[in-house]
């Protein structure tokens, strides 16, 4: 099983998503070709009702400290309550890479 889907798994069966969005976005940083090592995750679900924001990423560490720990180096959270996605107009793009050789 890919990184990938280990971290859509394990966040399915703690959040029970109403939307959840795994990119690998390995290749835009300076990395071998096929790595996972750099994802973006958008996460909404009803767990998110009444937490902040830091108690929510700190929620998804919990559950994915295992990958933190070993293949994953980057992870960039967008976590959202329903009502706040309903509420939204897009999901923040993640940075350009700036370290390496992709450096400008």
């Amino acid at each position: 099983m890919s990184v990938q889907d280990v971290i859509e798994q394990r966040l399915r069966d703690n959040f029970e998503p109403q939307v959840l969005e795994v990119v690998n976005e390995s290749y835009q940083h300076n990395v071998p070709e096929g790595s996972e090592t750099h994802f973006k995750v958008t996460l909404v679900s009803g767990v998110f009702d009444g937490v902040r924001k830091v108690q929510r990423h700190q929620k998804v560490y919990a559950v994915l400290a295992e990958e933190l720990a070993g293949p994953v180096h980057a992870l960039a959270l967008h976590t959202y309550t329903d009502a706040e996605w309903q509420a939204l107009e897009y999901v923040p793009e993640s940075p350009n890479c700036l370290g390496g050789s992709k450096a400008s």
